[in-house]
């Protein structure tokens, strides 16, 4: 049965721009800017793995 107050835990593999709390969460992870990380999301997708290559850092 689904419980209508559990949560679904968050997807880490991806990085969604669309909500303001993952900008945040993954712009202070990874240490970089709001705007950095919009630049290397747009410019190789939302797969975290991709985008922390892009940025030059390790899984």
């Amino acid at each position: 049965m689904d419980s209508l107050t559990r949560k679904e835990r968050p997807d880490r593999s991806k990085i969604n721009m669309h909500q303001p709390h993952e900008v945040k969460y993954w712009a202070h992870a990874l240490g970089v800017s709001k705007e950095e990380l919009q630049k290397a999301v747009d410019k190789v997708g939302n797969s975290a793995a991709t985008v922390r290559k892009e940025l030059g850092l390790t899984s």
